[in-house]
């Protein structure tokens, strides 16, 4: 869901109301189980790393790129364009997981009558090409995305095929909180019903209701901004300020106006998961201890239990796409939905498929636990805590002293909290909004990609530096647009007209992919990245001469191979100092007192000492602007 801050903070103040209601307890002070070692699998096979692609974007070479353009006028990428060169091109960088972001049919401008859908509303469609998180039918995929919209869900299988030939799973959103405002499924199986097909639309609520309802109030579409017309201002026999829904339905993010704000997720409706408009829950409780019980435990809890209607309902979605080859899920705003229904969810998958990879947008780090332990999700974005500083550090006006509290904070947790330095609701690191300059992301990205267990995550045309500069319609600069047709400009210099090679590259843009291919790949396939971690920033703070709060510096280690990472977040070369490795860490690497060389193992162009004595290691270096350093103790 691609948020303005304003709407981050009136879905966190939502979310209270589905997560968090006074009638329940507490859940949050649950026991916290021990950090969770590696297991000796993880430390053969490297970490998980996720490749988000917005996946209409990915393919299109168009570079007319008119603010509100058609898809004839702006193009649109395919299903097909994700050929064998450009699947090779992304599993070089050390992918495992492909994250095709907008894959289920959405609401979009564009007549698609022929293929038996329904014309979408532009009152309640946000840009031409629509947002992917206003599903509209959860049993298909976006006929934009086919060559032929007749056989979409036949290609979309193909490229699954395609994805898993090269060695990568394929993860799709699932959106449970919201569906789009004129939700109607033409795809579903035999003996599914609609969501809200059976509801009791004269009352607010009622627990297998799948919608909230204001009764006796019909929708009104926002006022709009002045600044602001549907489709720019295009003329359209729909867009008429008008939109039909007798009664009027509660807005996506817990708006219960008739006539929602612009700035509320109008174009869609919230799910109704038994929590009554009082914030207290119409199903059972999970009780606290399954903080610590087994997903078959929580599959077991739910066994013959009663549940909402809507939670059935999200069950057979998801193991509809898992039985088609889909390997796991992101899930939009997780924090919106209640803990137990994850449990539920997550459990049933899990029995179908043990390896799927379950990943949750969460921003209340006081619920990360619940929603690990309790929701029983694999990963969660951690970006409240961890991004936002590495995001203030790289932009000058942070410390990296917080990077370690924060992962301090986390140990317990860590493994499962995803690292990332962008993604579609996030500003581009290129862009003038963030850092203005793709360089300030090596250093940051070699900690984000290191510093912890826990996958990486990259979006397409990151490793590019793609600074996404221009205002595409809904969609405005800093963040590549999910709403409008649109060609995304680095990202189509190494698509190189569908050669998927590179080659019209900029030297700059060259030079900054090798080095995400470097740092990924070693990131995926090195076991220390699943060993031991240990921070020795703090001591070098205090006793390094020169060694400040734009460094960071910490320790990777397994038995096998042993690792000194440090980097310099600052576009300024540091004076010559002796980086100090604490008595604490040399014991933990089982050294003596002597000399020892470290190489550097991005680019192997560096060697220098670590010299121990007295139990103490000393590490003589020389920083230049913005260093990224990997070095491994040679034996």
């Amino acid at each position: 869901m691609q948020l303005k801050p304003s709407l981050l903070a009136l879905a966190a103040s939502a979310a209270l109301l589905a997560c968090q209601p006074a009638s329940q307890p507490d859940q949050s002070t649950a026991a916290k189980p021990e950090a969770e070692p590696a297991t000796e699998q993880t430390a053969e096979a490297g970490k998980a790393v996720v490749y988000q692609v917005f996946t209409r974007l990915f393919g299109n070479t168009n570079t007319t790129n008119k603010p509100w353009g058609t898809l004839e006028e702006n193009g649109v990428g395919k299903f097909s364009d994700f050929t064998d060169e450009a699947l090779a091109g992304i599993k070089e960088l050390g992918v495992t997981h492909v994250w095709y972001t907008g894959v289920p049919h959405h609401a979009v401008i564009r007549d698609y009558t022929a293929y038996g859908i329904s014309l979408d509303d532009p009152d309640v469609v946000k840009g031409r090409a629509g947002s992917p998180y206003a599903v509209k039918d959860y049993y298909n995929v976006s006929p934009d995305l086919a060559d032929d919209p007749a056989n979409r869900l036949q290609e979309f299988q193909a490229l699954i095929a395609r994805t898993h030939a090269h060695g990568m799973k394929v993860l799709i959103d699932i959106v449970p909180n919201h569906v789009a405002r004129n939700y109607h499924s033409i795809s579903r199986p035999d003996g599914v019903a609609d969501f809200g097909a059976s509801d009791d639309t004269s009352v607010a609520y009622a627990r297998d209701n799948n919608f909230y309802y204001i009764p006796g109030e019909a929708f009104q579409v926002p006022a709009w901004p002045e600044d602001y017309r549907p489709l720019g201002g295009e003329p359209h026999p729909l867009a008429d300020g008008q939109f039909d829904e007798y009664p009027a339905k509660w807005t996506g993010n817990g708006s219960r106006s008739a006539q929602p704000d612009f700035d509320d997720w109008y174009e869609t409706v919230k799910i109704n998961f038994g929590v009554r408009p009082d914030g207290s829950y119409d199903f059972d409780s999970l009780p606290a201890e399954y903080a610590q019980k087994s997903i078959e435990d929580h599959y077991t809890f739910w066994q013959g239990r009663d549940v909402p209607d809507s939670w059935q309902k999200f069950r057979d979605i998801v193991l509809y796409w898992i039985d088609m080859g889909v390997d796991g899920f992101r899930y939009d705003m997780a924090e919106m939905v209640p803990v137990e229904f994850w449990s539920y969810l997550n459990s049933h998958i899990k029995q179908v498929n043990p390896d799927a990879f379950l990943l949750a947008e969460v921003y209340q780090p006081h619920l990360y636990r619940d929603y690990l332990h309790l929701g029983r999700m694999d990963y969660l974005y951690d970006k409240v805590e961890f991004y936002d500083n590495l995001k203030w550090a790289m932009q000058g006006h942070g410390s990296t002293d917080a990077l370690v509290e924060v992962q301090d904070s986390m140990a317990d947790i860590e493994h499962h909290m995803l690292h990332f330095l962008e993604n579609h609701d996030e500003q581009r690191i290129a862009s003038p909004e963030f850092a203005g300059d793709a360089r300030l992301g090596m250093p940051a990205m070699l900690i984000s990609a290191t510093i912890s267990t826990s996958p990486t995550m990259l979006y397409f045309g990151q490793e590019v530096g793609e600074a996404a500069s221009d205002d595409a319609g809904f969609g405005k600069a800093s963040r590549t647009t999910i709403f409008d047709y649109w060609g995304v400009p680095a990202h189509q210099r190494w698509m190189n007209g569908g050669k998927f090679d590179g080659g019209a590259l900029t030297d700059e843009e060259r030079k900054l992919r090798d080095f995400y291919v470097r740092l990924m790949r070693f990131s995926a396939e090195q076991p220390a990245m699943n060993g031991h971690y240990a921070e020795i920033h703090r001591a070098n703070r205090a006793a390094t001469e020169h060694y400040d709060d734009k460094l960071l510096s910490f320790l990777r280690w397994t038995d096998e191979q042993k690792l000194l990472i440090v980097a310099n977040v600052r576009d300024a070369a540091y004076p010559p100092m002796n980086l100090q490795i604490p008595a604490e860490q040399i014991a933990a690497w089982g050294l003596t007192d002597g000399s020892y060389t470290l190489t550097e193992q991005l680019y192997g162009e560096l060697s220098v000492s670590l010299t121990v004595q007295n139990g103490v290691g000393s590490v003589p270096l020389t920083l230049a602007p913005l260093a990224s350093l990997i070095l491994q103790l040679e034996h």
